[in-house]
């Protein structure tokens, strides 16, 4: 790069950044029939950058500082204000003489991911403005890496508006200092400059060789960390589970495989670059479902020390193992994103989408554009990597709820102005901050779409939730009738996962009843219990007369999880009748600490429907094959049967209603 093009290209971005903070934000318009093409809008992400002079601080620098002392960053949040627009806030309290925050003005976190926003926008468009952006966010990220010491390689993660970084901010996150050891932010800045440096290879050989030095600064900051105990195992409430993850968890090593992976592609020379990305995906695809049946339905889980706890936001687990699936040429690490995907999300899309967290019942029902973008882009990773079309059809359904599919009907992202809402509360109503990290996500989301224009098209024309019926929550105490004690748990949150409200506590020969309602298939019960880690509890679950279970447990070994004991749902080994509405369960011996039931339907069905047609996700669970009528009177439609792991059973027209088999734990999408 030439130093006038370095300076034209700067006067671009901080002429850009100048007009959108003047514009005071970016107004909403009414909800459009049809989105324009494209759908990407970086206007309010350009409205959340701003500029910040740092002073020299030793261990932190970056490409031209000299020259070019001026970085560009990403105002955390972004809060509603009259008439449209939106004020750019900082994280903590605001200190009125000093101009501080109690945590800062800008984090390495949203750099990072509003890095990769740009990169992929320019690599998709080619436009000039974004590969601008991105250079200059890159530089910022840069200057946030601790580059010398005992801890180079790691990151601080705030910084003031003045450029004063704040490696100690309140309230306390841990790390504290931020940059004392690896950290989601770590993980994120090598997806940053992984995929910067794909980018900037052939354009900018000069910043492309400074993003490489900088990425393997943080490679081997994870090297010496976490991966350093690379092949040893711990055992969490009785699991064996890997002890070399980032900050122990799946979510953060994911995007830090994500970023390796593009590295790798573009740098297949750095061999040890290949081998930190072999060893985090290995680690990864070992957090993985065993039974697709049951809890965690497939799930890959994100957190070492926890059994119970599966969270929307950062779950690009199986987006990182189809990515390292095709770079290292190792389909064993597809294997767990294809059951994630086909089972676990199919199940979480017909019950109500994109939870922030089941815990492991559905207890945080907040839905974030970070959580459905995770969902989104995994989807289309292993529809890539796999071949299978099904990933590309359930991806429509989850891209869908951008645009109304959700619990509000409310559309929460805007390509006219590229805001995309902070969230879907739980009671329906919506946040309509708009931060960082949801316009991040939701233009990640957009790129896509737009990359994949089917699927954009889909997800567009059926944007109205039509029926659900999916997996459901029935609280211990909604139970009808009982001979044991309602309690309230001292804490809702164990340390590992989360009570969805009071339990019911059954001591031996007591009992309770639950009214499950009828329903037009039979349904399979799964109740949550609290089991101790030194006392076996058993207890026997009936419908009418007839015993649906036996379930007779206790907690594993500790091990690495926060507390003995653990929160799990337990199968009862027979489907409940939809034609019988009552089960009932008693204590045999021990104590049974019930929070709640799970319910979920052999059959579960969504509809979705728009100015394009319908779409009808159809989901078999349990051990059998079921045979399904689907379809509508008087109409054509398209039928796709796949089986659990993605593979097309049938394809074919139908004209009216028809039946039609499908797999266990497999799935049927109709579109007319």
């Amino acid at each position: 790069m030439t130093n006038s093009s370095s300076t034209r290209r700067r006067r671009g971005v901080l002429a850009a950044i100048a007009v959108a903070a003047l514009t005071g934000g970016v107004g909403l318009t009414a909800p459009a029939v049809a989105a324009p093409a494209p759908l990407t809008n970086l206007a309010h992400l350009d409205f959340l950058l701003d500029t910040a002079s740092p002073d020299e601080v030793e261990g932190h620098t970056t490409y031209r500082l000299a020259e070019e002392p001026d970085l560009v960053l990403p105002w955390t949040y972004a809060d509603a204000r009259d008439g449209g627009t939106f004020e750019r806030v900082g994280g903590g309290p605001l200190d009125a003489a000093t101009g501080d925050w109690g945590q800062g003005a800008y984090n390495a976190d949203d750099v990072s991911r509003a890095a990769v926003v740009y990169l992929r926008h320019f690599e998709q468009t080619g436009l000039e403005s974004s590969k601008d952006s991105a250079y200059e966010l890159l530089r910022s990220l840069a200057y946030m890496q601790t580059a010398t010491g005992d801890n180079a390689g790691n990151v601080v993660l705030w910084m003031q508006p003045d450029g004063d970084l704040n490696p100690s901010a309140e309230p306390v996150e841990l790390p504290d200092p931020s940059d004392s050891a690896e950290s989601y932010w770590v993980a994120r800045t090598l997806w940053a400059f992984g995929e910067g440096y794909a980018a900037f290879r052939t354009e900018d050989p000069e910043f492309a060789s400074f993003l490489r030095d900088r990425l393997t600064l943080s490679r081997e900051a994870i090297d010496r960390q976490s991966l350093a105990r690379y092949g040893e195992w711990e055992v969490s409430d009785g699991r064996k589970v890997p002890a070399w993850l980032i900050v122990d968890g799946a979510d953060a090593s994911a995007e830090a495989v994500l970023g390796l992976a593009a590295y790798v592609q573009a740098a297949p020379d750095d061999t040890a670059a290949r081998t930190s990305m072999r060893k985090l995906a290995e680690g990864i695809a070992a957090m993985g479902g065993d039974d697709v049946r049951t809890w965690p339905y497939g799930a890959v889980l994100p957190w070492t020390h926890s059994r119970s706890m599966w969270h929307a936001w950062g779950s690009q687990m199986p987006a990182a193992l189809a990515e390292a699936s095709t770079v290292l040429a190792d389909r064993k690490l597809l294997k767990p994103a294809v059951a994630d995907a086909a089972v676990f999300t199919t199940t979480q899309l017909i019950a109500d989408g994109p939870d922030n967290g089941w815990f492991p019942t559905p207890a945080d029902k907040v839905q974030i554009a970070y959580g459905a973008d995770s969902r989104l882009q995994s989807l289309l990773a292993v529809a890539e990597a796999s071949g299978s079309e099904a990933f590309d059809e359930l991806a429509a359904v989850q891209a869908a709820w951008y645009f109304g599919a959700n619990r509000s009907a409310s559309q929460m992202y805007d390509p006219a102005t590229g805001v995309t809402y902070d969230g879907l509360q739980a009671d329906g109503s919506v946040n309509r901050n708009s931060g960082a990290e949801s316009t991040i996500h939701g233009l990640l989301s957009m790129i896509a779409l737009d990359s994949h224009p089917e699927v954009a098209e889909r997800a567009l024309g059926v944007a109205g939730v039509d029926f659900r019926d999916g997996l459901r929550l029935i609280e211990a105490e909604a139970a009808t009738s009982t001979t044991g004690e309602i309690v309230t748990p001292a804490s809702a949150w164990t340390e590992e996962s989360l009570y969805s409200g009071d339990t019911l506590v059954l001591d031996r020969g007591e009992k309770a009843t639950f009214d499950l309602g009828t329903a037009s298939s039979s349904r399979l019960v799964e109740p949550v219990l609290w089991l101790s880690a030194d006392q076996r509890s058993t207890s026997l679950w009936k419908t009418g007369r007839l015993p649906v279970g036996v379930v007779s447990a206790k907690a594993g070994a500790q091990g690495v999880s926060p507390v003995p004991g653990v929160l799990l749902p337990q199968p009862l080994v027979l489907p409940v009748s939809g034609k019988n509405a009552s089960l009932g369960v008693s204590a045999v011996s021990g104590t049974t600490t019930l929070d709640a039931l799970l319910v979920r339907p052999t059959v579960a069905r969504l509809q979705l429907s728009g100015e394009a047609g319908a779409t009808e996700l159809v989901q078999v669970s349990g051990l059998l094959p079921q045979r399904v009528t689907v379809g509508a009177d008087g109409e054509t439609s398209t039928v796709h049967v796949y089986d659990k792991t993605g593979k097309r059973i049938t394809d074919r027209a139908i004209t009216g209603t028809t039946s039609i088999t499908i797999p266990a734990s497999g799935f049927a999408i109709i579109t007319r």
